[in-house]
């Protein structure tokens, strides 16, 4: 399916989970290991530097190790044959010691986690990049007026940057929760056969410490071979920010529709157009970013059926980790570079806006004048009657300002000064500002 790549899987995490990042990641632990286990007196160092001279994924038949996983369960079994092989090349003494004490689980678990933390460590940057870009949006766009729009319908007034601050704050959580946690899921596997590192005897603890040195990974109390909470935390992070990708591009996109039109993605040479249509300009970046988040939920719930594991190694729901959760992430990691792109070259038409504020002739701001009517005859009673002056006003295509004026009961109580105050949208904002003000004030704090 690479013909789609560039659209759906152009990712800047994609080189962490590609085939020569998996088998490096595997080496790598295999490479620690050896190290380890010199540094514990258990081989000696020139077995260990041989070893280590062998984990080279370039040194490896990658479409061997592909055709022989599929025979062997996994692809750790053929690939320490073949490490075994290149390492007997180069010191047959060295050989016997491959991969001693550990299991197939071990070199997996440990490998995706060295992949897991390159991945994390080019995200951080990426989502940095969409929060500047809408640090930027917010401020320039504080105060400007825009519809507010519930089920679908016109609400009450808003600012554009009220709407980007909500997407904004919610970016601000994931990056504390990226930060908290790293230390959770980053930590090394280490088990042996059956999670107990028998084959070690009393040398385990300290090969253990010793290779989580070696990996810079930090040790976890017990090996986590058939617990998954952690693989499950890092793909709920993953999976809920383009969760939160995806609102943003729908908004994007609904905002972009012909009949409202008061946003424009970035413009680029070939981008949007129709095979048959000059005049269009479609919302592609959205709709990369919906894709992902379409296709996010379900790779998810299969981490989750996966969960349920047998015993001290699983039968099917570990292996169905090693697709769904690469492809999750990389999908995450394109939705976040496209999200950066849209935010940072978003075109905002505030005089659509603004047009688009006065579509109703008034009638969005019917809220206001009810509660300055409310003061002198109750809520109930005075939403009741400014409910039955837009209906008049829908129905003789008036303004309502025109309705409420030639009105006895709001004349008796509201000045045409005072009406024109409360249908001014600009007068209807609230705690608007102070909310921006407060995501800015935090993004500033993380900074």
């Amino acid at each position: 399916m690479s013909l789609y790549g560039s659209l759906f899987m152009a990712s800047p995490l994609a080189a962490c989970f590609s085939d020569r990042a998996v088998l490096q990641g595997m080496l790598d632990f295999e490479a620690g290991l050896a190290r380890a286990q010199a540094a514990c007196g258990l081989i000696d160092t020139n077995a260990a530097a041989a070893i280590g001279r062998g984990c080279r994924a370039e040194k490896l038949d990658a479409a061997a190790l592909a055709q022989a996983a599929g025979l062997a369960g996994n692809l750790a079994i053929p690939l320490v044959k073949q490490l075994t092989a290149a390492v007997a090349a180069d010191s047959p003494s060295a050989a016997r010691f491959v991969h001693w004490g550990a299991t197939s689980q071990d070199a997996i678990d440990s490998g995706l986690i060295l992949q897991l933390r390159a991945a994390l460590d080019r995200t951080a940057p990426l989502l940095n990049s969409l929060i500047d870009a809408l640090i930027d949006q917010c401020q320039r766009h504080r105060e400007t007026l825009m519809v507010g729009r519930t089920w679908l319908q016109h609400a009450l007034p808003v600012t554009f940057g009220l709407k980007l601050a909500g997407t904004l704050d919610a970016l601000l959580r994931f990056r504390t929760r990226l930060g908290e946690l790293r230390a959770r899921v980053l930590v090394l596997q280490f088990g042996g056969a059956a999670g107990t590192l028998a084959s070690l005897g009393e040398a385990g603890a300290s090969v253990e410490q010793a290779l989580a040195e070696a990996l810079d990974l930090p040790r976890s109390d017990t090996p986590w071979h058939a617990q998954r909470d952690r693989l499950l935390e890092l793909a709920g992070w993953y999976a809920g920010l383009t969760g939160t990708l995806g609102k943003l591009a729908r908004d994007i996109s609904l905002l972009m529709q012909t009949e409202v039109g008061e946003v424009s993605e970035p413009q680029a040479d070939g981008r949007g157009g129709s095979s048959t249509m000059p005049h269009k300009r479609n919302p592609v970046l959205c709709a990369a970013i919906l894709s992902a988040a379409n296709r996010v939920p379900p790779l998810m719930a299969g981490l989750y059926a996966g969960m349920i594991q047998e015993h001290e190694r699983a039968l099917g729901g570990w292996q169905a980790e090693w697709q769904s959760l690469p492809q999750l992430i990389v999908l995450s990691g394109a939705a976040l570079a496209h999200a950066a792109e849209l935010m940072d070259g978003l075109e905002v038409h505030e005089a659509v806006m603004r047009r688009n504020l006065n579509l109703t002739h008034g009638l969005i701001m019917a809220e206001s004048v009810t509660l300055a009517l409310a003061a002198a005859m109750g809520r109930q009673a005075a939403h009741q009657h400014i409910e039955q002056c837009c209906q008049r006003a829908l129905a003789a295509q008036q303004s309502l300002l025109t309705v409420l004026m030639a009105d006895a009961t709001v004349s008796a109580h509201l000045s045409r000064e005072a009406l024109d105050g409360l249908l001014d949208p600009a007068n209807a904002l609230g705690s608007t500002s102070r909310f921006i003000d407060q995501v800015l004030a935090a993004a500033g704090r993380a900074s």
